[in-house]
């Protein structure tokens, strides 16, 4: 997709809004809205700091389900999103014009933006440039950025892998769960996923490398199949599922065994979460559950960055995206997250470079 005007010229700027807040049950479309609005200015003064982006992609991430949502008290995470206000996630953008003196017109950058074509970043510190341009863009807002970091460090810092140990991730196919699968594997692991299909099943197994892999809808007893894969039971569960796939995993765990919580995406639409019947499990096997954030950890993104993009560069490391192009689909790409619709990360494609 190319621009068919110069951006010097845009009068217009299409953008993503939330269009009421879901308290509780199951996000639709309907919960948003796109609409056209008057483009921000595209050259910024001269006793400006802000920068101003062309967004090129944006992230689709289930955590914003959560920001749909009007909160009493703030959120640790992220702010709660108002309605008629423009979302937000990570994304890969185009510098357009800079008041900030580490930035320059044309520079590819990674952050935090809007979903629209064109954001005025008032923080442009919180950017950062991407230092790798011979890999995918798209990546930025993947692999090579926050989802990558949260795999790395939730992995090594967290989990603190030993090789040989048996390691479980649901949601393997995500943005998240592939990586950690990978990390694994390069670990020298012995690593099972979990995912919603068949045709993930296959991916797991025959582009990812993971050892084993099940369609958890299939299975009627999960911690049977949980069993069937685990003789030995699990040492590192990466947890991004929740529920009832947390409450099968506990009685399968090994002793002193360890659950890294990064998500719990079966519960965001829920009014009431799921009960787990089997915490008594922490205590007779001594395990360990940790929840982590990302940005604890951002003092290692260096030296992940530098670690990944040799990992993607050998195919130590293999990066399946699913991109939808164009601001209009953001509504149901965004939805589809919580129906496992997308195979691999969810983006959504507003332009290229």
């Amino acid at each position: 997709m190319v621009l068919a005007v110069a951006v010097t010229t845009a009068a217009s700027n299409k953008r993503v809004i939330l269009k009421r807040y879901v308290m509780t049950g199951l996000l639709t479309e309907h919960a948003m809205e796109v609409v056209m609005t008057k483009a921000p200015p595209l050259t910024v003064s001269a006793e400006s700091s802000v920068v101003v982006v062309k967004n090129l992609y944006i992230s689709c991430d289930p955590y914003m389900r959560n920001q749909m949502i009007r909160h009493d008290t703030p959120s640790s995470i992220a702010p709660d999103f108002i309605p008629g206000e423009v979302l937000t996630s990570c994304g890969v953008m185009k510098v357009l014009s800079s008041g900030h003196p580490d930035l320059k017109a044309g520079d590819l950058v990674w952050g935090v933006t809007g979903w629209e074509e064109y954001t005025v970043i008032n923080s442009p510190e919180s950017l950062s440039k991407i230092n790798h341009p011979e890999l995918p863009l798209s990546y930025y807002a993947g692999v090579m950025g926050i989802h990558g970091l949260t795999a790395y460090a939730g992995f090594f810092e967290v989990s603190k892998p030993k090789k040989g140990e048996y390691v479980f991730v649901s949601a393997a196919c995500g943005a998240v769960g592939q990586i950690v699968g990978q990390l694994a594997k390069i670990t020298g692991c012995y690593v099972v996923g979990s995912v919603g299909s068949d045709e993930k099943v296959n991916l797991l197994k025959h582009k990812f490398g993971f050892n084993d892999a099940f369609n958890y809808k299939k299975e009627l007893d999960f911690e049977a199949a949980l069993k069937r894969c685990f003789p030995q039971g699990i040492d590192i569960y990466f947890e991004n599922v929740g529920g009832a796939t947390l409450d099968a995993v506990l009685p399968n765990m090994r002793l002193g065994g360890r659950i890294t919580v990064c998500g719990m995406i079966s519960q965001y639409n829920l009014e009431h979460p799921e009960r787990v019947q089997n915490l008594f499990y922490i205590i007779t096997k001594r395990l360990r559950i940790e929840g982590f954030l990302s940005f604890d950890y951002n003092c290692r993104y260096r030296q992940f960055e530098r670690e990944m993009a040799e990992y993607l560069r050998e195919e130590k490391v293999i990066y399946v995206e699913d991109i939808a192009e164009g601001l209009d689909a953001a509504p149901a790409a965004l939805v589809g997250l919580f129906s496992g619709r997308n195979i691999g990360k969810q983006l959504i494609a507003i332009a290229q470079e």
